[in-house]
């Protein structure tokens, strides 16, 4: 882990990026006490280290208990598609795969054993929470995430810097070419990276921008950080129940710094004040997690 120095920044974007979304505005002053930050994402190594320990089944690798009925195990999974009518429908590109879990990452024939150092991808909300108490650790709040990104709160749109990702030296692992039919592979990666192959921003953490989606604590509102305004919040951890407008019955978590399927015309969400909603009973071949530590545990704050 990296110790990140406790302090103030500014969150979220300013109202003239045109990048940002409604939801990543308004800027607002946060404050946020020292914690320790994983390096990088959890790999599969270490989450199979938990498993055999603990014996924990994730949420990917049980029965589907639905109105309908009780549907094999298993997970949403990305595959290149051809052509694509319009990318408004992710359904083109994203497909149920029974048995696809964090051991088989793409489903039937695939194995974590051949990808021990990537991130561990499929883990819903509840099978990070498990994996990080085991630890003696948590899940980042976004404002602990946002503020480790920046490097400490430093005007930056990337955690590498300002710097275009398609420009210069390779700094992660995003999508290249056409989203969602053809890769250049720019990056080396068509799907996840092991960890630490790309640059570490100013603190020395790795993957901030590209590679997988990294869960944090906090319930999603699109409007949350109108409760900011005028005032330095301290510690934020974010509502006290979500709210989608477009799911108003999903609950749903943030997730922050975007994924191997991220392209600058589709999603960059590999900007630092990027935030997605996720289903906190879901996983996919494109969301992970780090862990923090306090000095102290907070353990209520998941």
């Amino acid at each position: 882990m990296v110790w990140v120095e406790g302090g103030e920044f500014l969150m979220g974007a300013d109202e003239g990026d045109r990048n940002a979304l409604p939801r990543e505005q308004p800027r607002h002053r946060v404050r946020v006490d020292g914690f320790h930050m994983d390096r990088h994402e959890v790999t599969n190594a270490q989450y199979a280290e938990f498993v055999a320990s603990s014996g924990y089944v994730t949420v990917a690798e049980r029965p589907v208990d639905t109105p309908e009925g009780i549907y094999n195990p298993g997970s949403m999974t990305f595959s290149s598609p051809e052509a694509i009518f319009s990318l408004r429908d992710p359904g083109q590109w994203w497909n149920w795969t029974e048995s696809a879990s964090w051991k088989s990452p793409q489903g039937p024939g695939s194995t974590y054993e051949d990808v021990l150092d990537h991130p561990v991808v499929h883990i819903a909300f509840e099978d990070a929470v498990a994996y990080a108490a085991w630890r003696g650790a948590r899940l980042p709040t976004e404002a602990e995430w946002e503020y480790a990104a920046t490097s400490r709160g430093e005007q930056v749109t990337f955690p590498w810097g300002n710097e275009m990702p398609e420009l210069g030296d390779v700094k992660c692992n995003i999508w290249e070419g056409q989203f969602p039919v053809s890769n250049t592979e720019l990056d080396g990666h068509v799907m996840t990276a092991p960890v630490m192959s790309y640059q570490a921003n100013d603190l020395g953490l790795h993957d901030l921008g590209g590679n997988v989606w990294e869960l944090c604590s906090d319930w999603y509102d699109p409007n949350t950080y109108l409760l900011g305004q005028g005032h330095t919040v301290e510690n934020p951890i974010g509502p006290k129940a979500s709210f989608d407008p477009m799911e108003a019955h999903v609950p749903k978590k943030v997730m922050r710094g975007g994924s191997f399927l991220c392209h600058p015309g589709y999603c960059s969400s590999y900007r630092v004040t990027a935030r997605m909603p996720v289903a906190e009973d879901t996983g996919t071949s494109h969301v992970g997690f780090r862990c923090v530590r306090d000095s102290t545990l907070h353990t209520s704050r998941n």
